[in-house]
């Protein structure tokens, strides 16, 4: 939405102009003092009201899909964008042809793609809302076999009693694994290592 302007006797009694017309609170929109309010001489010539730009505030799902819109575009790809939102997190899909370019191997494109997102709208929105991408259902795909991982690699170290070492994911995947044996009696799962070699170790019970 573009900028409206407002004026008033002062910068706030402007803004609140503003947030009325927008039917927004003042934390839901970006201002831009124009001018300050200025006294004239005497009280009247050359009296100035304060003028000032106010938007709603930019939302971290629209930014993102904008931005890779922009850059898939730049990129020559064709896709569809679609997002939804929940606590905490803002989840974007990307649908189309020949996208394992932006997927790369095991994920690591999406990933350093996901990043770059999200640096680029927490400068634009105060949202504290992290964005999640997925492309072409790789994501989905991932997490389902991440969970079946989980499942039998719980099994197995209940049957054996042996600890087992996964491979080093990102945070989100850690994440996966960690819930999916949450409630499995016998095992438990914590991670080791520093990032980007941080790992989740699921052990017996008894040992941990």
């Amino acid at each position: 939405m573009d900028w409206i302007e407002k004026t008033g006797r002062t910068v706030e009694e402007a803004v609140e102009s503003a947030l009325r017309e927008l039917d927004l609170g003042r934390d839901q929109v970006e201002v831009e003092v124009v001018e300050e309010p200025q006294k004239g001489l005497f009280g009247l010539l050359g009296a100035r009201e304060a003028k000032v730009r106010v938007r709603p505030a930019q939302r971290k799902a629209r930014f993102a899909a904008e931005f890779l819109e922009q850059l898939t575009k730049a990129m020559g790809l064709q896709v569809d964008i679609s997002w939804s939102e929940s606590d905490g997190y803002v989840r974007v899909s990307l649908q189309g042809e020949n996208l394992g370019l932006l997927i790369g191997r095991r994920g690591q494109t999406l990933d350093a793609l996901q990043f770059l997102v999200n640096v680029a709208a927490a400068r634009v929105s105060a949202e504290r809302k992290k964005v999640l991408l997925d492309v072409a259902g790789y994501r989905e795909r991932r997490e389902d076999t991440l969970r079946r991982l989980a499942l039998r690699l719980g099994e197995k170290v209940k049957r054996t009693g042996r600890k087992v070492v996964l491979e080093p994911m990102n945070a989100h995947e850690r994440k996966i694994i960690h819930l999916t044996l949450q409630g499995v009696d016998g095992v438990t799962t914590r991670s080791e290592g520093r990032d980007p070699y941080r790992k989740v170790v699921i052990s017996a019970t008894s040992e941990a």
